[in-house]
């Protein structure tokens, strides 16, 4: 049990080092604001330009000033009690989406489709993800999809031989719906319980993009009508309001079931996740706040929510 504890209490150490920059923008201009001054139109408006900045949205920054005025309009208010009720409201507006990714053993191969801009940490993604199914005894399966990249595909073979899962690779060039259908093909063979599919992540030709992934979902559907089961987004939260656009277009591209935010470190603008559940209200799979597979966690509302506005855990 002691372990446990220890186990999370590091993970939020670093998660809240990860927010770092969104956690000292916010703690830092509420206590500027705030400061031996009372709840006013001029303070609310200086703490909804903040929240705005802090990439939290304008619908985020109004509902946390309108549950600030019902009760301390005209009054003096110290920062902790900003920073509180801020942290209230984002963990109300994240709590209905922090969903765990389940695998339904129903399927085999559960299929994960996993999708993103270069760059996100997509590849290394599905490395950390093999490494946790593993070690929850399951049987996984990875396809080098993003065949336009060595890179991606060598990225992936590495992985493989990390975790001891089988990787179904082709040349760079090849047929990325062909591998996604002889993935599929051997995994049920092999009683495999899941399947991650890596895919290219062009954003520069769209319509490029669109048809690659929607030829990639028919043979995947041909064979299995379920699948996939999950189609993944991986954002890098370093991309601030960038990470809105991405997921706009893999939405319609894809059929995104859920996302997962990388790279919350200390160049993160965390607060995008925020607007990001407001906008689309996609299930939160998970969060990763470093480079070792233990920094990729089920996201947790409260957790992130106090330690994005500089809050400590209780």
């Amino acid at each position: 049990m002691t372990d446990v504890v220890t186990e999370k209490r590091g993970w939020l150490d670093r998660l809240r080092q990860g927010l770092t920059r969104t956690k000292s923008a916010l703690a830092d201009g509420v206590a500027a604001i705030f400061t031996k001054r009372k709840l006013d139109d001029v303070t609310i408006e200086e703490l909804e330009d903040l929240l705005i900045a802090a990439d939290l949205g304008p619908e985020t920054a109004r509902q946390v000033t309108a549950a600030l005025s019902a009760t301390r309009y005209d009054k003096n208010i110290s920062p902790d009690e900003v920073q509180e009720t801020l942290a209230a409201e984002v963990a109300r507006v994240l709590a209905p989406h922090a969903r765990g990714l389940h695998i339904d053993r129903a399927h085999r191969p559960h299929v994960i489709l996993m999708v993103g801009v270069n760059g996100t940490g997509k590849t290394t993604t599905i490395g950390k993800l093999a490494r946790q199914f593993k070690d929850q005894g399951l049987k996984v399966m990875l396809a080098a999809g993003d065949t336009f990249r060595a890179a991606a595909i060598e990225q992936l073979q590495v992985w493989g031989a990390r975790t001891g899962a089988p990787v179904i690779a082709d040349k760079v060039g090849g047929d990325a719906a062909g591998l996604a259908f002889e993935a599929l093909e051997r995994a049920r063979r092999d009683n495999i319980d899941v399947l991650m599919i890596d895919t290219a992540g062009r954003l520069q030709n769209k319509q490029g993009l669109m048809d690659e992934l929607a030829k990639i979902r028919r043979v995947i559907e041909k064979q299995d009508p379920s699948a996939p089961h999950d189609v993944i987004l991986v954002l890098d939260a370093t991309t601030g309001q960038n990470a809105i656009a991405q997921a706009d277009v893999f939405r319609e591209v894809a059929g995104v079931t859920g996302i997962i935010m990388t790279k919350l470190d200390g160049t993160a603008k965390g607060g995008v996740l925020v607007a990001l559940t407001r906008k689309f209200g996609l299930p939160i799979y998970a969060i990763g706040v470093g480079e070792a597979v233990e920094d990729l966690q089920s996201f947790e509302a409260a957790s992130f929510a106090r330690a994005l506005v500089g809050l400590e855990n209780t």
